[in-house]
């Protein structure tokens, strides 16, 4: 992430996890988080670098399934097609195809074992005409 002293400003979702070895594990097999920043036993931090630009994702533990049924991250970027393709390949990971949305997105989503919601998106190329 950019350092203090830059002027950029990153925004960083804090999920809700019900088991944070469980979530460590998914989003490290499946979704290519190789960096632990922080973890203890009610906080992770995950971190992953998306072809150049890093991904920092943020849980805190809850034993409150409701609220990763209605908790969600959109992850927004010109990398996601190779994201769809790099995850679209590994076995046991349901992946939406990816496609044009009527709102001038294309998106694919992710949901994680606790049901987090992870939406991908970029403008379309119809929208940048």
């Amino acid at each position: 992430m950019a350092a203090a002293e830059d002027d950029q400003l990153d925004v960083l979702p804090i999920l809700p996890s019900l088991s944070l070895s469980e979530t460590q594990r998914f989003y490290r097999e499946f979704l290519g988080f190789d960096a632990t920043v922080f973890e203890d036993h009610n906080y992770l931090i995950l971190r992953r670098d998306a072809f150049g630009s890093p991904i920092e994702l943020h849980f805190w533990l809850t034993d409150r399934r409701e609220l990763c049924e209605q908790s969600a991250v959109y992850i927004r970027g010109g990398g996601i097609d190779r994201l769809h393709q790099e995850f679209w390949q590994k076995d046991r990971l349901r992946v939406s195809p990816i496609l044009p949305r009527p709102w001038g997105m294309t998106e694919f989503y992710i949901q994680d074992p606790h049901r987090n919601l992870l939406k991908f998106g970029r403008v379309s190329d119809e929208s940048r005409r």
